[in-house]
């Protein structure tokens, strides 16, 4: 780049794009979402600071303005002196074709400053289908798509959240990724940056790059290398400098009462997928489902106390105006005072318009006296409750632990106590399924609304069978499994979808809905993949492809195509079994989980074994406490929830 060029940038960087962008604005769909100016944003003064960061959620602003992690970071890091941080969404294509017809580049919703002006691009990957999306912004922004093409002016791409614990399908479009809970690191990287900066940029990016990567915080794909065996298979993967540790550590936030974010939520222009404020009541799940990421990549379990809970459902309705409450986690009614606090904020908000959900119950966890807490000021709409296996012996292989008993009790009681609506959530293709297994489904469906009309005299009781492909993941015991095939699981949905639909007693009460299991692959190809992953998705995104996650956008027949271009099998990443001594493309990333104990539970779950919750029972070494210096934090506190003077 040249000087006069860089010069230009500089200056420009302070200016604001919306003069330009909005004179696109009335020739696209749903402009609002575009403009920014939320209750509770931040625009910090440009040249009054330091380090400066975008944080994108790669989906369109419906989806990523109420993300929880992108509000956290965008909160934690606007409160430090000499940082600012905006947000950027990915744009629909009709502004794409705008923006690229009239030169301009990929803006921030806050200030609508260029991208390219920061320092940091932060991408938060919760699922691996946002891969496009990021490309699209990178091209837009003006950055390299490379980070080897990368230069001193462009930003330091960096990827987080749940799909970042596999960066290896997008190594060669990163910076830098980093694994686990970000409310600590976020400001370690602000600091090293903020030094950097000061002493006058020494190294170049190259040397941020390297300061980043010494910690063992920071994983920089580029000082690794990968070296395959002639099958295909990866032999090792090394540092390819000194300095660079072997290994990369997720980072633990232990003390979630200290971190008590979003403070001041952000209140959506625009509609967008969840309109209610959120309170994370713990993080963690020790249920050890073994298909589930989220569980195993998020040990152990931190509970925020009673009062915590208390304080932030008070101050984030207070600052947002929110009339729902979200109270969030994988398996919200396990927190050890899950009762407490429902009465305790049902007492506090009752006779005002706030009402309370829940918005994941297990079955075994949930009981009446928590239904009618939540329920208490508003509407009895549905209840959602995901047995995600078929049959008694497909919840044992999944570790599911979850009895047909268990789930009739608790739909009757809840039809008994007003519910009209129950829905369940299933998967088709887990690892060992049979048509037997599926068809299950629709029995156990057929039960819940015979139960139903016993329970309560009526005809009037419904039931909604969701059903999603199943794909497995990166640091799950279901890693090494082989995903069924396409044709497997489109075959067995249909085989139920006629079961129940040719039911003329249950038929009509009970719908079904699902995907077809072509999608599901994609994300197997994406969520499993090694480098090599990376020419597939650069060549899916130059013919077009956009908004990977939403099925009207989601085209199957371009992902294979692009494989085939690029000369990667699919299958031998998907539907191929691992061995035990195979190197994972993941496996220098560590996310506290001991390898042979996956393993181990692997084996258990082709052996039917179950494994109990190690809240409850004795540790099962896993290995995440002492490998990470962290340990189980759950209450009981013994504290109440005290009356609110003024609501």
């Amino acid at each position: 780049m040249h000087p006069s060029e860089a010069d230009i940038l500089d200056h420009m960087s302070v200016e604001s794009l919306f003069p330009r962008l909005e004179a696109l604005l009335p020739r696209v769909q749903k402009p609002i979402q575009y403009v920014g100016g939320e209750l509770n944003s931040t625009v910090k003064d440009w040249d009054e600071t330091t380090v400066r960061w975008a944080l994108m959620y790669p989906d369109a602003y419906e989806v990523g303005l109420p993300n929880q992690g992108v509000q956290i970071l965008y909160e934690i890091l606007n409160e430090l002196p000499e940082t600012l941080a905006e947000r950027t969404y990915a744009v629909w294509p009709d502004l794409e074709a705008l923006m690229r017809s009239e030169g301009v580049p990929q803006f921030t919703v806050d200030a609508h400053r260029p991208v390219r002006a920061f320092d940091v691009l932060g991408l938060s990957f919760s699922t691996e289908l946002g891969y496009t999306n990021m490309l699209t912004a990178l091209d837009l922004a003006g950055i390299p798509l490379r980070a080897a093409d990368r230069g001193d002016e462009d930003p330091i791409v960096l990827a987080g959240g749940h799909a970042a614990f596999n960066p290896e399908p997008i190594a060669e479009f990163l910076d830098a990724a980093v694994l686990g809970d970000g409310e600590q690191i976020a400001i370690a990287i602000t600091e090293v940056i903020r030094e950097w900066k000061t002493e006058g940029s020494p190294g170049g990016r190259d040397g941020l790059l390297m300061r980043l990567a010494e910690s063992g915080g920071v994983y920089v794909p580029r000082f690794y290398d990968v070296d395959y065996h002639p099958d295909g298979r990866i032999q090792r993967v090394a540092p390819n400098r000194p300095g660079v540790p072997w290994r990369i550590h997720k980072h633990t936030v232990m003390d979630l009462d200290e971190w008590p974010y979003p403070k001041k939520p952000l209140v959506p222009l625009a509609e967008t997928v969840h309109e209610r404020f959120s309170v994370e009541i713990f993080r963690g799940c020790t249920r050890g489902c073994r298909f589930c990421q989220a569980g195993m990549i998020t040990r152990p379990v931190r509970e925020r106390s009673i009062t915590t809970i208390g304080d932030m459902v008070e101050a984030g309705v207070k600052a947002s105006g929110f009339n729902e409450v979200g109270l969030l986690s994988l398996s919200s009614a396990d927190h050890s005072e899950i009762g407490e606090v429902a009465k305790g904020l049902a007492d506090r908000y009752e006779g005002t318009n706030t009402s309370l959900s829940l918005p994941s119950t297990r079955v075994d966890a949930f009981n009446i006296d928590l239904a009618n807490e939540f329920s208490r000021g508003g509407r009895r709409s549905g209840l959602t409750f995901a047995p995600e296996g078929g049959s008694e012996r497909m919840r044992k292989v999944i570790n599911k632990m979850v009895t047909e008993e268990d789930l009739i009790r608790t739909v009757t009681t809840a039809y008994t106590q007003g519910w009209r609506q129950v829905k369940l959530y299933f998967m088709c293709g887990l690892p060992t399924e049979e048509d037997a297994d599926v068809l299950g489904i629709a029995d156990l469906a057929r039960k819940v609304i015979k139960a139903g009309r016993e329970a309560t005299g009526s005809r009037d009781v419904r039931c909604t069978v969701s059903i999603g492909g199943f794909v497995p993941k990166p640091h799950t015991p279901f890693q090494w499994a082989g995903q069924a095939d396409h044709e497997t699981v489109d075959r067995r949905l249909r085989a139920l979808r006629e079961a129940l639909r040719g039911d003329r007693e249950y038929g009509r009460a009970i719908g079904i809905r699902y995907h077809d299991g072509k999608p599901s692959i994609v994300e197997g190809l994406l969520s499993r993949g090694d480098r090599r992953i990376g020419e597939v998705i650069r060549a899916v995104w130059e013919d077009g492809g956009r908004f990977d996650g939403w099925s009207e956008h989601f085209s199957y027949q371009r992902w294979m195509d692009a494989a085939e271009k690029t000369g990667v099998d699919v299958d031998w990443y998907t539907t191929r079994e691992r061995g035990e001594n195979e190197v994972l493309p993941w496996d220098h990333l560590d996310a506290g989980l001991d390898r042979e104990w996956l393993w181990q539970d692997w084996q258990d779950a082709v052996n039917d074994v179950e494994v109990e919750d190690c809240r409850w029972t004795p540790c099962y070494d896993c290995g995440v406490c002492p490998t990470m210096g962290t340990e189980i934090q759950i209450g009981p506190t013994g504290k109440k929830l005290l009356p609110l003077t003024v609501v």
